[in-house]
């Protein structure tokens, strides 16, 4: 075989590893079950960036551990950019605040591409909670130490910090009753089988619509359009309490600066397509487009506040 005969061969090659790699699938991974918040998330923006990106983007479910099990996954891949996480303020932000001893370090062992949307908090209770607003409801509760069971979607989620936050800034004592996902705690307190959640608004909007749950307040510094006669937590005297959720990818450490840049230039246009803000829109989310170091600083400071929660109101994993 001659030498130029060689070099087109080995050209060809390269040239076919190259487009093997462009076009080799993306794994969007989501470390809780399908037909959560986070799931259906993950699946708006999956094809848009398929689109765009030219690379097959596959949401895969990697559920377990309160979101460990996925996001350990995440962790331990090769920092090329195919293996995402698709990270929430509660497997990211508070779960850590109280898991000891979690395989991975959410600040070492990751890097912030962006945020993907927004979730407004909205404290509802059950009919029969004699209360009509935030300051009838703090009333009752402390008329009734620990008889008010709330739910949350697990220890150390933000449905779980996040009233206790409550609790703290009301002199209010409350009965936490951990779930293994949203979907079963807001299904019983619909039952009555609980009287409280601090849910995600896409989560409690069509029950306090169809009048099967009652909204107090909303846990934002402004209203919601989705529910624009619930007042907020501060209209109401009660400050301190403000907190959205949030969705966001998260690449391995170590990933190169330049693919970084490039997946989160490619997630804000996608947030940027009128369809998608629309589609999170109906889901009772905000498309919350950004840059890498705004999301770096939320997560720390999220850390730091459900930290000092945790601690305050004496919580440990179970």
């Amino acid at each position: 075989m001659t030498g130029s005969l060689c070099l087109v061969l080995l050209g060809a090659l390269s040239a076919a590893t190259a487009m093997a790699q462009v076009a080799s699938p993306v794994r969007l991974i989501v470390p809780f079950a399908t037909g959560g918040a986070t799931d259906i998330g993950a699946r708006v923006i999956a094809p848009y960036l398929t689109e765009l990106t030219k690379r097959t983007v596959i949401v895969e479910n990697k559920p377990g551990a309160t979101g460990v099990i996925g996001t350990e996954l995440v962790s331990r891949a090769a920092p090329d950019g195919a293996t995402i996480l698709f990270g929430t303020s509660s497997s990211m932000g508070s779960s850590p605040a109280i898991l000891p001893n979690l395989p991975y370090d959410v600040i070492k062992d990751f890097i912030a591409v962006g945020v993907v949307a927004t979730d407004d908090y909205v404290l509802v209770v059950h009919p029969s909670v004699p209360a009509g607003n935030v300051r009838e409801f703090i009333a009752y509760a402390k008329a009734n130490p620990r008889k008010i069971a709330y739910g949350s979607s697990g220890i150390g989620s933000t449905y779980h910090l996040g009233s206790e936050l409550f609790a703290l800034q009301t002199g209010t004592l409350l009965t936490h009753v951990p779930y293994k996902g949203a979907g079963p705690a807001v299904q019983d307190l619909v039952a009555g089988h609980i009287q409280m959640l601090m849910a995600t608004l896409n989560s409690a909007a069509p029950n306090v619509k169809a009048g099967k749950v009652r909204a107090l307040g909303i846990m934002s510094l402004k209203r919601n359009p989705e529910l624009p006669d619930v007042p907020t937590l501060a209209e109401q005297g009660v400050t301190g309490c403000e907190y959205s959720g949030w969705i966001a990818l998260f690449l391995p450490a170590k990933t190169p600066r330049a693919v970084v840049d490039k997946l989160n230039a490619d997630l804000n246009r996608v947030l940027a397509n009128p369809e998608v803000k629309d589609k999170f829109t109906k889901l009772g989310m905000q498309a919350a487009p950004g840059r890498p170091e705004e999301l770096a600083a939320t997560l720390r400071a999220d850390l730091t506040r459900w930290t000092k929660v945790a601690r305050d109101a004496n919580i440990k994993p179970e």
